[in-house]
């Protein structure tokens, strides 16, 4: 009994030490301040439909920096051009790693975790393989060919469709699948079997599933298994990725059996890919370590592009042309410049997009207002940091509110308008630099798909203008066009009221 109690008082200031030590850091923590939370949910109550926007006016209340409970995993927003500073420049290093695709997501599908890896030795080579091989200049300029033939095909069917008035939005969604399609895959849509339709709903299910979080990630383990199969969340995840990989594979083997070694100017992402796969392979062989790249890995690229190749483009398009019908002043503007620069040629190429400058602030001034992801990919803090004064610990989801940072009345007068000149004789560029226009994020976590992206959305917009004159259905004015977005979880965000308009051809 008398060891037991010398053991009991041997441990007591130890106790006390490491009492008083934790006292003392939870008093020198300044953490951001936060929403009122519940339990089991923490602040998951106060995501309204479009979680941007609510987030946006929580902001107005809880300060730029604030955190934001998603059930157990903490949070931090950022909602000004000052703190997404500190973040992406001035911390970047220590805030770019993504969170792991934990729980059901995981183990349903194992090249999603690639896609969205963490900041380490695999992201940094997959990132060099994209920035390098995928969308350099000159790779981008290669499928120049690409682009015009597929937006001419556009003009052509909708000259030739004989309709009163068309779906402008579903055909540009087409238009940026086959384009993205070629380049991937080296073959389109026109005259095959394959269902346009199915594959544009299962890559919209995919950009669901990896916007989301499932339940097992925001609650307690046990609670969250069963909510996710309840809910019938995991068989979801289980179908959408099960196509997928279906797809996916396929075309890598077809690509496997042609024997297809490229190296002749004319290769599609998947050629590119399969001959680092090779290389890589023979360097393990070769006894040159481990490989960072394998056929998960082809999957992973090929998923992430098709989640910001297919949407972004057509639904950057899509906003450009209603906040143009919206403005009618607007619209005779850019498109007496497009025709202008056009001429007798009634199309628009690639060599004329660099003279249209009012159209490049249309595009900026639409990238503004409307992002292609207005709350960008969530970072994950590897080491705490101080941001505007907050600690920040690390293991902490990081959310950049770009859709509300480019409407800061701070840094944007009059935010809510449409005004293209805004951009006149403005430095502001999409590239990263620029804190208070962040439509493709900055850092490590850039997009790297940007030149890839607007180009794709100049020569299509330039076409629409240039080509016909757009009016709306009877009955309808300019102030009837509304910017209502469409609500629900992904990684992008769609206008809700899909674009019906009559073409008037002007090339007659």
């Amino acid at each position: 009994m008398a060891p037991l109690i010398l053991i009991i008082l041997s441990l007591i200031p130890l106790l006390a030490l490491f009492i008083r030590n934790y006292l003392l850091s939870c008093k020198k923590t300044n953490l951001p301040p936060t929403p009122p939370k519940l339990p089991i949910l923490g602040n998951l109550h106060q995501l309204g439909a479009l979680p941007h926007q609510s987030l946006w006016r929580l902001s107005k209340k809880y300060g730029p920096v604030m955190q934001f409970h998603l059930g157990r995993v903490p949070a931090v927003v950022i909602s000004s051009p000052e703190a997404a500073r500190e973040v992406m420049k001035l911390h970047d290093l220590a805030t770019c790693s993504r969170p792991s695709m934990a729980g059901t997501r995981r183990l349903t599908y194992d090249y999603l975790d690639v896609a969205f890896s963490p900041y380490g030795d695999n992201w940094r080579f997959m990132r060099k393989i994209i920035i390098l091989e995928l969308f350099s200049l000159k790779r981008v300029r290669s499928f120049r060919f690409v682009r015009e033939q597929e937006v001419g095909l556009l003009i052509d069917s909708i000259v030739t469709s004989g309709a009163d008035q068309i779906n402008l939005t579903e055909k540009l969604y087409s238009l940026t699948a086959n384009v993205t399609f070629r380049m991937s895959f080296g073959f389109d849509y026109h005259g095959t079997e394959f269902d346009k339709n199915k594959f544009h709903e299962v890559i919209h299910e995919a950009e669901v599933v990896a916007g989301s979080m499932s339940a097992e990630e925001c609650f307690p383990r046990g609670l969250g298994w069963i909510v996710d199969r309840w809910t019938g969340h995991q068989a979801r995840i289980d179908k959408v990725f099960s196509e997928l990989d279906g797809f996916f594979q396929h075309v890598i083997d077809e690509h496997v059996k042609q024997g297809r070694e490229g190296g002749d100017g004319e290769e599609d992402m998947i050629d590119v890919l399969l001959r680092i796969y090779r290389e890589q392979s023979r360097q393990q062989l070769g006894g040159g370590g481990k490989s960072l790249f394998g056929i998960e890995n082809i999957k992973a690229v090929l998923l992430n592009f098709f989640l910001g190749g297919i949407d972004t483009a057509a639904l950057t398009v899509n906003w450009a042309m209603a906040e143009l019908l919206a403005n009618p002043r607007l619209m005779k503007k850019a498109q007496a410049q497009v025709r202008s620069v056009a001429g007798h040629k009634n199309r628009v190429t690639e060599d004329d997009v660099d003279k249209l400058e009012y159209l490049k602030m249309v595009i900026k001034e639409t990238l503004r207002l409307h992002p292609p992801a207005p709350l960008l990919l969530p970072r994950e803090s590897i080491s705490p940091v101080k941001i505007n004064g907050y600690d920040v610990p690390p293991k902490t989801m990081i959310y950049v509110n770009a859709w509300g940072i480019g409407r800061d009345p701070n840094h944007w007068p009059e935010p809510d308008k449409f005004l293209p000149e805004r951009f006149e004789d403005s430095s502001l560029e999409f590239k990263g630099q620029s804190f208070e226009y962040l439509p493709f994020g900055s850092g490590r976590r850039v997009c790297p798909g940007i030149h890839m992206g607007t180009i794709t959305v100049e020569i299509a917009l330039a076409n629409l203008l240039c080509c016909f004159d757009w009016k709306l259905p009877d009955g309808m004015t300019a102030e009837d066009v509304t910017m209502e977005e469409q609500s629900g979880v992904s990684l992008t965000v769609s206008k809700k009221e899909p674009l019906i308009l009559i073409p008037v051809n002007r090339m007659k």
